[in-house]
């Protein structure tokens, strides 16, 4: 596969289970009321902040952003402000914008995608799955914690080729309403990725526009994935 994995990509698979997710270690009682929330939620904001702690570094890089969700195929992630990097997820297709750059990418998530790429993408729509048996598809559940109303689950990829850029994901959720407080990605580097949420708020409208790319004439759409 000539074509690199998108940084930013990166960070979108550590929102693996945000809204749908499960921690297996819990009893019974817990699960239910889980499941049971679950029908409940379908739009969920929240402010970000992400901090990149790079080995070769000194100090940790920290941008602010904001995601939107609507369960269950679409959401939207920018970073920095004014944004510098936007992905959006449409049920089969994903877009990278870089509004600094002029540059938007075009992922197609449906059809043929063989390889490697193809493992990716499904990691990719394990981001929101539909019921325990997706989201186990491509993770194995570590360990497990609950504590002051938070529940922090470690996650690791099944897919061989994801393992050769991250080595786990910890997810911490609010055991109240089920949204997560904060999302860290281990990469195979040595190097994390966290991101700290606040100000969530569920099930508030988010219109439709708020998942089509703003593509301007003077910004190049390239596809990646096209050979």
């Amino acid at each position: 596969m000539n074509t690199p994995f998108p940084k930013f990509l990166t960070g979108i698979l550590i929102l693996a289970a945000l809204i749908r997710l499960v921690p297996a270690a819990e009893p019974p009682p817990f699960l239910d009321t889980w499941l049971a929330a679950q029908t409940n939620i379908h739009t969920w904001t929240a402010d970000a902040i992400q901090t990149r702690s790079i080995k070769t570094f000194a100090q940790p890089l920290v941008s602010t952003g904001k995601v939107w969700v609507v369960t269950p195929n679409h959401f939207r992630w920018e970073l920095g402000q004014p944004p510098q990097t936007i992905a959006i997820r449409q049920p089969d297709v994903l877009y990278l914008l870089y509004p600094n750059l002029k540059r938007a990418e075009k992922y197609p998530l449906g059809g043929a995608q063989g390889g490697p790429w193809r493992e990716v993408l499904a990691l990719l729509d394990a981001t929101f799955p539909r019921n325990r048996g997706d989201l186990e598809s491509h993770f194995t559940f570590g360990t497990t914690t609950l504590s002051n109303g938070i529940a922090e689950l470690v996650l690791q990829p099944k897919s061989s080729f994801a393992r050769k850029f991250m080595t786990e994901i910890r997810v911490a959720i609010r055991t109240n309403d089920f949204t997560p407080t904060s999302t860290e990605l281990r990469l195979s580097d040595g190097s994390t990725m966290r991101n700290d949420f606040s100000n969530s708020i569920i099930n508030q409208p988010i219109p439709d526009s708020q998942f089509q790319p703003l593509i301007g004439p003077d910004t190049r759409l390239v596809e990646p994935l096209k050979k």
